[in-house]
């Protein structure tokens, strides 16, 4: 007599895969049996006041209204700055063979940079010129500057 060429292995990976194919069934049977059980009004939920999620609706003297408009999504608008048309500064640095300098602002100290296509009339160092402010690439630049009187 010839014996089986199946091994105890090979018996037990089948027995196996069989019990899977039978769990997978009775799950699909299980799922189909349960399926329109629940109704609509057993799956919602509702959030009260603190945000916790609850399964009773919100009392309605508790509610509040709110104005859709005074929402804000994202970035708040900017608000325009009134910013001075001339403003008035020293020359605190300017290089006249590169084309370029610094005018620092009188009231403020702050420094601005200038390029010779902004100036209207040549200066130079220590000069008290009016100007104006511009955003560059790099920051505030200062144009049509000319000196002041």
């Amino acid at each position: 007599m010839a014996r089986s060429k199946a091994t105890f292995d090979k018996r037990e990976k089948e027995k196996q895969r069989l019990k899977k194919r039978e769990d997978k069934q009775l799950k699909k049977d299980e799922r189909k049996a349960n399926a329109g059980t629940a109704s609509f009004e057993s799956m919602i939920a509702y959030v009260d006041e603190n945000g916790q999620l609850t399964s009773t609706p919100p009392d309605p003297s508790k509610r509040k209204e709110i104005d859709a408009e005074s929402i804000e999504l994202g970035v708040p608008k900017k608000v325009a700055e009134e910013i001075p048309a001339e403003r008035i500064g020293r020359v605190d640095f300017f290089d006249s063979s590169k084309g370029f300098g610094f005018i620092k602002e009188a009231g403020t100290q702050e420094r601005f940079f200038v390029h010779v296509s902004g100036l209207m009339e040549e200066i130079g160092e220590n000069d008290k010129v009016s100007f104006e402010v511009e955003r560059g690439m790099k920051g505030m630049n200062a144009v049509r500057v000319k000196k002041a009187v």
